[in-house]
């Protein structure tokens, strides 16, 4: 066995790694059964099926079918972007309220990607603000401030 695609193989280590960790953490919960199911029950077995599916992408990675392909340099900037921009909704929440919030969130997020437009971001952005308060406010009954607190 010849490894042909570097990036499902890497790809595939990684599920393993976090379906085998989840289903591990999840044995310190009580698992009951199929019919009644106690917190630890779903997180196992959604782990196991992770790994399951990192084993398959990892196994294809190794065929001959499998294309060749390398793994570019990590990108530092894409993760302080994504990270950056969750941890300042998670800071601005409370004044800014939940529409411009999720707005900033979506649009500065949106800067990590290499394929950057802003018409998408703001159509993006303003679509998320209204599923947000349809889905979260409206469906669920969450009680979010809606507006900036100065006003």
């Amino acid at each position: 066995m010849q490894l042909r695609n570097r990036q499902d193989f890497w790809s595939g280590v990684m599920f393993i790694a976090l379906g085998l960790g989840f289903a591990w953490q999840a044995t310190s919960y009580q698992m009951g059964t199929a019919a009644r199911m106690g917190p630890g029950y779903f997180p196992f077995w959604l782990g196991l099926v992770l790994a399951l599916l990192g084993a398959v992408v990892l196994l294809g990675s190794l065929s001959k079918k499998a294309q060749e392909t390398h793994v570019d340099r990590f990108d530092w900037r894409i993760v302080f972007l994504v990270i950056g921009s969750v941890v300042f909704y998670a800071v601005v929440l409370n004044y800014l309220g939940v529409y411009i919030s999720v707005f900033l969130l979506v649009v500065l997020s949106s800067l990590a990607s290499h394929e950057f437009s802003i018409k998408v971001a703001v159509a993006n952005g303003i679509f998320l603000v209204v599923f947000s308060y349809l889905a979260f406010i409206k469906g669920l009954g969450l009680i979010f401030p809606l507006w900036p607190s100065f006003i």
